[in-house]
């Protein structure tokens, strides 16, 4: 029961109402469960027809939805004053708005809500109001918000957009899109009590998950202004990729003078592919393109292209060292899902343009490329045809060019097809056996469109005068079985058909004295067939070390020995031969030049000479059985000791002199956990050499030698180690090795990272979750730290020159000294020519929400550094300050 108390009215007569009928009829249900703190407010109208009892359109309701509330303490409802009190962790929910605070008031008769704190005994301040309305969220100290016109007062509010903090002292709430703010902070720091920096807006106004639009603003940084400001500004909020200006960087350059590079404009296309348009200008007439595109179809495909353009001029029109140089590359990655089509796939991956492009460009990103003597491009098509047999089918299209020598070979396109191996003497769904049963055939088809060219006729006509073409067919036929029981043998003949469309033609001329090829279009075509056996076994040997009541380290060694002997006949085919007879003034034949016509055959010239050859091969692998260091281990741990030692020869039956061929040793292993590579090789050649350094057929020991001579030599190793290495993988600068192999490089950072301290993309994306890791209590402090090296060495000694050909040493490496500076370096030294190589040394400092990092070439032509400290947020990435120093002008 509710009951209140009432003023007697003043004495003077009783006024009696008239009986109206109301034009609304209002039914108002309201459950309350006095027992409990929750509730429901129920309030619903039911309007008659207003054509019959009234004339007037009835007020819109108070409330159209059901509201929700709840609270700790109590909930009270204030018929007087008509508000509803919720204390001590209230919550209310209308429609798409929740409000949870301390302490809540609905006022009915302003349709207002109100939400504060709650003061505690030691009379601190806690349960601040949340806000949230769709999908924003407000934390203000106190809120008033009117449900009628979805306006807000918020004081003291805090809330988050698109990665950037806001922090008001008054906030407006215009509707559900704009917000009008007072005195706010701005920042993209994750410490809101005390961010190192942020933007102070006196006033501005907030369009959420879109863009804040602000008067005079500046900078603070640790609470004390900057002269840092601008008399208006515009940060944009958006979550998703929009279209937008890239702000350019400022500098100079030594021989081109001031510049403003990696400016443009971002153009988000669509949630599938964007693109984005880049630009570099400098004073003295240079400038420069970039156009770079990513898409991706989730569970299709994905990649990106990218054409990079430069004109560049060096010094000054008139002056001798005047130059102008047009330099270009276009890349292009295409990856499929595999799971998109199993029976087809597509791929990509070009890297073309001008040889001098990665040596021309000073772009941070392209440092580690510019020694790379090589570009390469493989576009294919590949599709399989189910069925018995299968049929497999390829296009490819690829690309060579050689740096240095400005050679391009082109294959534009090669065609392949196969069918798979058929066993015609098998009997179906039962295991082969014998050499009847194991024969099989395939058939294979090669076309292939061949193009040697040069950078300075790159796609002009006289490229594709010089294509060459050819198709070729080829049928192996092979079989194996069991020999004695532990004997494999296998043989095999193969015949080959190749088709030429182009063959020459020589003679001699005798008014130039010397023969002539000349070109012969037209259909031709040789045919050539080989044979070929082998016979080999597997011998395994145990070395047994143990004994008993003795516990020893090597409990054994395991040598597996696989030895086979092979035999090839390839038949002569000089039926394809012809002869020219060069003749003198008398007629008189002086000299016979042998020549076929299929000289420029893409897949070579028919044998000419008949061989028959006996090959010998001894492989050789080596592991041990060894005591675990741990001691609760239950089993013997095994290790390599010699991944394969490799001894390789032959002998020409059908030659008449030098019938054996040189040795081939080579062997490998891995030590120190698998962490360090070791790979060496050796030629040994029995033969020994006559006064002019000449091969003679003669034994070296015969000639006072020893048993064979060592001609060639070389040692390769490569180590990389880290103290992540010891935990899990580490998969740093993940994002910086893919750029180096889309441009050709290597797939470490021995030749220096690919570094762009304005993009975002190429950074760590583990250092921010690295960095919040929290300390041990005990001192116990770990610092990251990675190697990587590179060693090798060749020997040369074919001729008597028993020299070092090369020798040098790669390394690179990066420390943590603490949580937030790091220093890494990269370089090498050519131990013949006793020179360091290209170096590259780097420092970087994580300032929470800035960054800063130095990059210095100490010496070599590209000596040069690179200063950089900025934002690391991608909305505030164009407040930055760069500054490098480029190589010094080369006269």
């Amino acid at each position: 029961m509710f009951s209140y108390a009432q003023d007697r009215p003043n004495s003077g007569g009783e006024i009696k109402p008239s009986k109206k009928e109301d034009s609304i009829s209002v039914n108002i249900k309201e459950v309350i469960n006095p027992t409990k703190t929750d509730s429901t407010l129920v309030i619903s109208e039911k309007g008659q027809d207003s054509t019959k009892i009234d004339s007037v359109k009835p007020n819109p309701e108070f409330l159209t939805d059901i509201v929700t509330y709840k609270a700790t303490d109590y909930t009270s409802f204030n018929r007087k004053e008509q508000k509803l009190y919720l204390y001590n962790e209230a919550e209310i929910y209308y429609q798409d708005m929740e409000i949870k605070a301390g302490i809540i008031v609905i006022d009915y008769s302003k349709n207002e809500v109100y939400a504060g704190r709650l003061k505690d005994s030691l009379g601190e301040y806690t349960q601040h109001p949340v806000f949230k309305q769709g999908v924003q969220v407000v934390e203000p100290d106190s809120i008033r918000f009117n449900i009628d016109t979805e306006k807000a007062l918020i004081f003291n509010s805090r809330t988050e957009q698109a990665g950037g903090y806001f922090d008001s002292e008054i906030s407006k709430k215009e509707n559900d899109s704009v917000y009008f703010v007072k005195n706010a902070k701005y920042t993209t720091s994750s410490n809101r009590e005390d961010p190192e920096y942020y933007f102070l807006l006196r006033k501005a106004k907030v369009v959420p998950d879109e863009k804040v639009a602000t008067g005079l603003t500046n900078m603070f940084i640790y609470g004390v202004p900057t002269p840092i400001g601008l008399p208006f500004a515009y940060f944009p909020l958006t979550k998703k990729q929009t279209s937008g200006v890239i702000f350019p960087s400022f500098g100079e350059q030594n021989d081109r003078g001031y510049f403003l590079q990696n400016g443009g404009y971002y153009f988000a296309i669509s949630d599938y592919v964007d693109l984005a348009v880049l630009g570099d200008y400098y004073t003295n007439g240079s400038y420069g393109m970039r156009f770079e595109s990513a898409y991706k179809l989730r569970y299709r495909f994905g990649g990106n292209i990218g054409f990079r353009y430069e004109n560049l001029i060096s010094s000054e029109r008139g002056f001798p060292d005047y130059a102008k140089n047009t330099i270009y590359n276009i890349r292009w990655t295409h990856t499929q899902d595999a799971k998109s089509n199993p029976s087809s796939r597509f791929s990509a991956s070009v890297n073309l343009g001008s040889s001098k492009y990665y040596q021309s460009t000073i772009n941070q990103v392209n440092a580690p490329s510019f020694l790379n003597n090589t570009l390469a491009s493989s576009i294919s098509y590949s599709k399989t045809f189910a069925g018995e047999p299968q049929v497999n089918m390829s296009v490819t299209a690829t690309h060579s060019q050689n740096t240095n020598t400005e050679v391009i070979n082109m294959t534009l396109p090669t065609v392949q097809a196969s069918v798979s191996r058929i066993f015609p003497f098998a009997p179906e769904g039962e295991t082969k056996k014998g050499i009847l049963q194991n024969i099989n055939f395939q058939y294979n088809f090669r076309a292939e469109n061949r193009i040697t060219t040069t950078d300075s006729l790159f796609f002009k006509k006289e490229m594709w005068d010089e294509a060459k073409n050819g198709i070729k067919h080829s049928i192996p036929i092979s079989t194996n079985f069991k020999l004695f029981r532990y004997f494999s043998l296998s043989a095999s003949t193969s015949y080959e058909e190749n088709w030429s469309f182009k063959t020459i033609r020589k003679y001699y001329d005798a008014e130039l004295d010397d023969i002539v090829s000349t070109d012969v279009n037209g259909f031709d075509a040789y045919r050539t067939y080989n044979f070929s056996t082998s016979l080999g076994t597997t011998v395994y040997g145990l070395f047994n070390f143990e004994k008993e009541g003795k516990d020893r380290k090597i409990k054994a060694i395991r040598h597996v020995v696989r030895p086979s002997i092979s035999y090839n006949i390839n038949p002569a085919f000089d039926k394809y031969y012809d002869t020219v007879e060069v003749v003198n003034a008398d007629g008189d034949t002086v000299e016979e030049v042998e020549f076929t016509r299929f000289e420029n055959s893409i897949f070579g010239v028919p044998n000419k000479n008949f061989s028959s050859s006996i090959g010998l091969n001894l492989s050789n692998n080596f592991e041990a059985k060894v005591r675990d260091k741990d001691s609760t281990a239950t089993e013997d741990k095994k290790i390599i000791l010699l991944n394969n030692l490799n001894f390789s020869t032959s002998y020409n039956l059908a030659g008449d002199s030098l019938q054996w061929s040189p040795i081939r040793v080579t062997g490998g292993t891995q030590i120190l956990n698998d962490k360090m590579t070791i790979n060496f090789g050796a030629t040994l050649d029995p033969y020994a050499l006559d006064n002019n350094n000449t091969k003679i057929d003669k034994f070296n020991i015969d000639n006072g030698g020893s048993l064979f001579r060592l001609t060639s030599a070389n040692l390769t190793m490569n180590y990389s180690l880290s103290s992540k290495s010891f935990e899990g993988e580490d998969e740093s600068r993940s994002k910086s090795r893919d750029e180096n192999l889309r441009s050709g490089g290597r797939a470490d950072d021995l030749f220096g990272v690919a570094q762009d301290f304005a993009d975002q993309r190429l950074n760590d994306s583990d250092n921010d979750q690295k960095k919040d890791e929290k300390p041990s209590d005990l001192y116990k402090y770990k610092i990251p730290w990675s190697l990587r090296f590179a060693y090798a060495v060749n020997y040369s000694n074919s001729a008597r020159q028993d020299e070092i050909s090369s020798h040098s040493i790669m390394f690179s490496g990066d420390i943590e000294f603490s949580p937030r500076w790091t220093v890494g370096a990269s370089s090498g030294y050519d131990l013949k020519n006793q020179g360091f190589t290209y170096t590259q040394l780097r420092f970087e400092r994580d300032l929470l929400s800035w960054r800063m990092n130095f990059s210095w070439v100490p010496f070599s032509s590209r000596s040069s550094w690179n200063f950089f400290i900025g934002i690391k947020s991608s909305v505030l990435k164009d407040i930055k300050y760069d500054k490098r120093k480029q190589p010094d002008q080369q006269l």
